[in-house]
């Protein structure tokens, strides 16, 4: 069993990492929605760093991390507000500013090279805002997983993650019979024909993994540090609302329809489970309980619509061709889980499966317009 679970947790390492690049499908080029999930945090962080900053004991150094950054052009753009906050404080109460340093993780196969090619530009545009009397900063990747340690013993102040969270450390175990048998038949994800071992298996894997998140984060933080944490998420008690996982069901019918025209195996389908799980906030709060080492300051739910920040996106910069809502989302969720799903399925369907994904999605958003549920919860580390 251990030897399964290790295998499970290094195929997630190995395959889970936004599309690269600046291509039609790359994640710099489909992450609107994110960015709009960025923005519904943004006054929980300026709160965070003003309570840091305005706390009895002035940070002559801080340490920030940015956990699950990614890649394109909302990698910066979380540092970049989280400098401004420290600037517009300092200035506000007229102390010199914190040397900053500044952590940017993700998974070893997340796209760094397109972050560090973009710092220059980075830079400058910071030292033209602040001029040269705003302080040093470094910013440094810290490639790796944050279910587990990744910085030294009380060296963070802060920590943001967005987008990320809801991502597993590994499939969870338990979604087979003894006969090694499926048990969420044509299905890829939770959804209503879900027997309820397996939704129970996603809920536990959730607990685990969050639980080693707290963990982790604790020893790294300084006392009365803070987290920002911005996730998807559902504000049922229900696992399988559509809230939280019709995306997911939507991609498993584009699959099942390609099973029928004789393009793909059935067995395939079923021996794909993804590493993804959308809490509600009462079992988030559990675990932060239980853990005993974080109290939630706030907490906040918004919904998101699944093509945010995607309206004005054309399908081609030189035919201006506009994009249905159903291509929008197709476009974004690919950037996203492509690499997992051609790992499993090889490239070839890639384009046949999104093509008709799309077209699902437009269906869908027809009748009904489905929204994501975005959880955005901020701690303090106890002392």
């Amino acid at each position: 069993m251990q030897t399964t679970t290790r295998r499970k947790e290094m195929e997630t390492l190995e395959v889970l990492h936004m599309n690269k690049g600046a291509g039609q499908t790359s994640y710099a080029m489909n992450s609107s929605v994110q960015n709009t999930i960025i923005s519904c945090a943004e006054p929980a962080r300026k709160k965070a760093l003003v309570q840091i900053l305005c706390s009895s004991n002035w940070p002559e150094k801080m340490g920030i991390a940015d956990l699950g950054c990614s890649s394109g052009p909302n990698a910066l753009r979380v540092i970049s507000e989280i400098l401004d906050g420290v600037y517009a404080t300092t200035c506000l109460l007229n102390r010199p500013a914190p040397e900053l340093v500044v952590y940017l993780n993700d998974l070893f196969t997340n796209d760094f090279n397109n972050i560090f090619g973009s710092l220059p530009s980075f830079y400058r545009k910071q030292k033209q805002e602040k001029g040269s009397g705003f302080g040093s900063y470094f910013v440094s990747a810290v490639p790796g997983s944050f279910y587990g340690r990744l910085f030294p013993s009380k060296s963070l102040h802060f920590a943001h993650s967005s987008s990320s969270l809801h991502w597993l450390s590994r499939v969870p175990s338990g979604l087979e019979n003894g006969s090694g048998r499926a048990l969420n038949k044509r299905k890829i994800y939770l959804s209503k024909s879900s027997p309820k071992c397996v939704l129970d298996a996603y809920s536990q894997q959730f607990k685990n993994d969050f639980s080693v998140f707290l963990a982790s984060r604790s020893q790294e933080m300084v006392a009365g540090g803070r987290m920002v944490l911005s996730l998807m998420g559902r504000e049922s008690m229900d696992p399988t609302t559509d809230h939280s996982c019709y995306q997911w069901e939507l991609l498993a019918r584009s699959l099942m329809s390609m099973v029928s025209e004789g393009l793909l195996e059935e067995e395939k389908v079923d021996s794909f489970d993804a590493p993804y799980y959308a809490p509600c906030l009462e079992e988030m709060k559990m675990e932060i309980q239980k853990e005993g080492s974080f109290i939630v300051n706030e907490h906040e739910a918004y919904e998101i619509d699944w093509d945010a920040g995607m309206e004005l996106q054309s399908d081609s910069p030189t035919t201006g061709t506009p994009l249905t809502s159903g291509e929008r989302v197709a476009r974004s969720i690919r950037a996203v889980v492509e690499s997992m799903l051609e790992s499993h399925f090889g490239c070839h369907i890639m384009d046949e499966l999104f093509r008709r994904y799309a077209q699902m999605v437009e269906d869908h958003l027809s009748k009904t317009r489905t929204k994501y549920i975005n959880l955005v919860i901020s701690l303090v580390k106890q002392g």
